[in-house]
C-alpha cells in the first residue's frame, strides 16, 4: 500500500522532532557519562535539526504552492484613458 509523500513528510518530521526532544532531555537530565558521549549526542541533534529544517522547508513550500495553485482573477478597478 503505498503512501502520499506528504503523510511520510509529516511523520518523519514528527520522529524527528521527537527524537531531538530524547536526545535534548538525556543530555539535560545528566544522563551523559562522558565528554565524548555528549558531542556524539550533540552531532545527533544538529544532524536531526538540520533534517527538520530541510523537511519543514520542502512543507512550507508545499503550502504556499497549493494557496496560490488557483485562477486568480483581477476584478480591481480599471479606468479608460
Amino acid at each position: 500500500m503505498a503512501q502520499d509523500p506528504l503523510q511520510i513528510l509529516y511523520k518523519v518530521k514528527r520522529n524527528t522532532e521527537a527524537r531531538i526532544q530524547q536526545l535534548a532531555l538525556s543530555v539535560t537530565s545528566g544522563n551523559v557519562d562522558n565528554f565524548e558521549q555528549y558531542k556524539y549526542i550533540i552531532g545527533q541533534i544538529n544532524a536531526l535539526e538540520l533534517v527538520r529544517q530541510d523537511i519543514s522547508n520542502l512543507l512550507t513550500a508545499k503550502e504556499q504552492k497549493d494557496e496560490h495553485s488557483g485562477t486568480v482573477i483581477d476584478i480591481g478597478r480599471h479606468t479608460k484613458t
